[in-house]
């Protein structure tokens, strides 16, 4: 059972000092009925309002988010350890969502009418009700702002369960909704542990659920939803492969992997995970990589040098290092960090390992933390190999100067959700999101996502 969690109340607990800073009263069972009957009546008037009037209100909550940037920035730096920068650029990027949506999402919407032997037919695109989010710590905005917006403007209405760790960001998110006009119950918030989930799911209110999470959870959660037929899109983890191959600008391939590695302090699910390295090229890659990752600045979060904060909680990272220091006995060399500082706080160093081979919890299992995984290989064919060998699809990335060849690798050879070249994997409104095989299935943003949870009728007129 994660830290932040006593009978009756959620903990917010600070990761750079252990202290607890506020303990939320959890939402009863009868308010969490309430909370679904609101958001029910909600829908039913939200789904005739036109795309015009959403607009206003989803624009006027990407405002109050710039209006609150340096507030909510320290809000997440207290409750899950991000640093202030990475906080500000995570609260504009909710805002450039709910913009992007609020200036697409009846284009993306609008009827599609297709040729038959009818006298017209078309498809038409109309909103499904209530909406359950599940959705994690590690991005405590984004995640939500990433469902709510196209959500939203697709005429649902949503409720969030949030990761307990970060109810502060949540009720925060509900103010904003709330007080950028959006009918009263749209959009509600349960403070609710883990093993409430279930009930909600089969209340008869909740049309569809989506979760960002692991992969156990996606099961729980997928395996409650089917049993009432109800549709999931789940986001889940990831193990990003990142090939760097002979003909790569070495110093800018490292740079860039050494950002996607930390981002978040390690903590995201699509970050660089695996370095997969040809030999010709591996001793002068690690060097660079371990002198990048060495020179990030590890420490409080609300200290604007900051790079690299601490984990979320003490029981994350004792279970990163626990990863290491297994991969270690299996054989792994440890080229920069692998030890637990002394001290309070969540904190752990910017971490290389290099001899990482199948069977090592490096090669196989997702580090959540800022931990690199080298793995050395002979040539392009192993290279693709090694990058496919993972239950996870969610993100992977390729460096190479040949851009027809990296066009046709990531096109055509590597198995996930995304891939990126020559920079670093991160998701984009006008980009769908979303992974395959253990990371996941359904698509999140852009035109894909906001289809998600509408019903795609057809009308044939004889």
């Amino acid at each position: 059972m994660p830290q932040d969690l006593t009978q009756g109340f959620l903990r917010s607990v600070n990761p750079a000092t252990g202290e607890t800073m506020e303990q939320y009263e959890e939402t009863d069972p009868r308010e969490v009925d309430a909370a679904l009957t609101r958001a029910d009546r909600a829908f039913t008037s939200w789904r005739r309002h036109g795309f015009p009037e959403r607009a206003v209100a989803m624009r006027r909550a990407g405002s109050i988010l710039i209006e609150r940037k340096e507030r909510y920035a320290g809000l997440m730096a207290r409750e899950m350890g991000k640093p202030l920068a990475q906080g500000r650029s995570e609260i504009e990027k909710c805002a450039s969502a709910c913009e992007y949506f609020a200036a697409n999402a009846e284009r993306f919407l609008a009827a599609e009418h297709v040729s038959t032997e009818a006298k017209e037919s078309f498809v038409t695109f109309s909103p499904l009700g209530v909406v359950l989010a599940v959705m994690p710590w590690n991005f405590p905005f984004w995640q939500v702002f990433r469902f709510a917006a196209p959500t939203l403007m697709a005429g649902n209405a949503a409720v969030l369960k949030h990761a307990s760790n970060v109810s502060g960001c949540a009720l925060a998110i509900g103010e904003v909704f709330g007080e950028a006009g959006f009918p009263h119950g749209l959009f509600e918030v349960l403070l609710i542990r883990s093993e409430e989930v279930a009930r909600v799911i089969q209340s008869p209110e909740i049309v569809a659920v989506t979760l960002t999470g692991s992969a156990a959870a996606g099961r729980e959660v997928a395996g409650t939803a089917g049993r009432v037929l109800k549709k999931t899109v789940l986001e889940l983890g990831g193990s990003d492969p990142y090939v760097i191959f002979a003909d790569a600008d070495l110093a800018e391939a490292a740079e860039i992997c050494v950002r996607s590695r930390l981002m978040n302090s390690g903590q995201s699910c699509i970050a660089a995970k695996r370095f997969i390295v040809p030999s010709e090229i591996h001793d002068r890659f690690v060097r660079l990589l371990v002198e990048k990752m060495k020179a990030r600045r590890v420490g409080d979060p609300f200290d604007e040098r900051t790079e690299v904060g601490p984990l979320a909680r003490v029981d994350l990272r004792d279970e990163l290092h626990r990863q290491v220091e297994a991969s270690g006995r299996a054989g792994a060399r440890v080229a920069l960090g692998g030890t637990v500082p002394k001290g309070p706080g969540a904190y752990y160093p910017p971490t290389v390992l290099t001899d990482v081979h199948k069977g090592m919890p490096a090669y196989a299992e997702e580090l959540f933390g800022p931990v690199a995984a080298v793995i050395r290989v002979g040539d392009e064919e192993e290279a693709l190999e090694v990058a496919n060998d993972s239950v996870y699809g969610l993100g992977a990335a390729l460096f190479t100067s040949d851009i027809a060849r990296a066009k046709r690798l990531a096109a055509e050879a590597i198995e996930a959700g995304s891939c990126f070249v020559n920079t670093y994997v991160r998701s984009d409104p006008r980009l769908p999101f979303g992974g395959i095989k253990d990371s996941g299935y359904g698509r999140e943003l852009s035109s894909f996502g906001i289809r998600e949870f509408v019903n795609v009728k057809s009308v044939y007129i004889g």
